[in-house]
């Protein structure tokens, strides 16, 4: 739908302003048309393909609508080929911030959603919370975080061979890194240990969606969580399921 009101939106802007050719000036006319190429490329969602179009269309209907002679494609002033040609670039320049800006405020916003998740384990933690609260907590960051199908907990299991998320974020499987990014999170259990007091406590086994690949940054706040957990189990050792 993009690329239609990208392809569409300055022609119906372009008619719009051709009972008034004659008199406004080419250079307002490109003006309104930029307007219309920033509403695009900003309903555009971060991606760079409808407000380009909406710029090569407004650059097209602008040449045949708006320029002399009418209803062709030529341009006899040299004016008017540098306004067509600034209104091209122009648009292309007003998409690539949209495209930057929408980029800037994904990361913000899941940068606050991280933060989020470690305050509230924080504040309950310090709340003295059971430890199977923290885990539950816990538990629906990391399949919100990771993109998860299941997240289990189990207490002071070593049992199985499974890929290790490691303290740094990264995924290891039989001594060898896995490449997340190429081939997303692994087909067996991963699995997230739990630390407190210098010493293993239990694990989270996670389950992915096929194709997942959350970021290094996911992982890391991942591992951030597993520590909460250790902490709170270092407090309450004995609560860590209901009774």
């Amino acid at each position: 739908m993009t690329l239609i009101g990208g392809l569409l939106a300055p022609l119906a802007v372009a008619a719009v302003l051709v009972p008034w050719r004659t008199h406004l000036p080419n250079t307002d006319a490109a003006l309104v048309l930029v307007v219309v190429i920033v509403a695009v490329a900003v309903m555009s969602g971060g991606r760079r393909a409808g407000g380009i179009v909406a710029a090569l269309s407004a650059a097209f209907w602008f040449d045949l609508f708006l320029t002399q002679p009418y209803e062709q494609l030529s341009i006899t002033r040299a004016t008017d080929i540098e306004t067509t040609v600034l209104l091209l670039v122009v648009g292309v320049a007003v998409t690539e911030l949209a495209v930057r800006g929408h980029r800037h405020r994904t990361h913000a916003q899941i940068e606050a959603a991280y933060v989020s998740m470690l305050h509230g384990t924080a504040e309950l933690i310090a709340a003295e919370a059971p430890a199977y609260e923290v885990i539950d907590r816990v538990s629906g960051h990391l399949k919100a975080l990771l993109g998860l199908r299941e997240c289990v907990y189990q207490d002071g299991s070593l049992i199985g061979r499974h890929p290790l998320l490691q303290p740094d974020g990264h995924i290891l499987w039989d001594e060898t890194r896995w490449d997340i990014e190429q081939y997303g999170l692994p087909r067996d259990q991963l699995e997230l240990r739990v630390r407190g007091g210098g010493r293993y406590l239990g694990r989270f086994l996670l389950t992915g969606e096929p194709g997942t690949a959350p970021s290094l940054e996911a992982r890391l706040v991942a591992v951030v969580l597993a520590d909460q957990v250790g902490a709170s189990l270092v407090r309450h050792p004995a609560v860590a399921h209901r009774a």
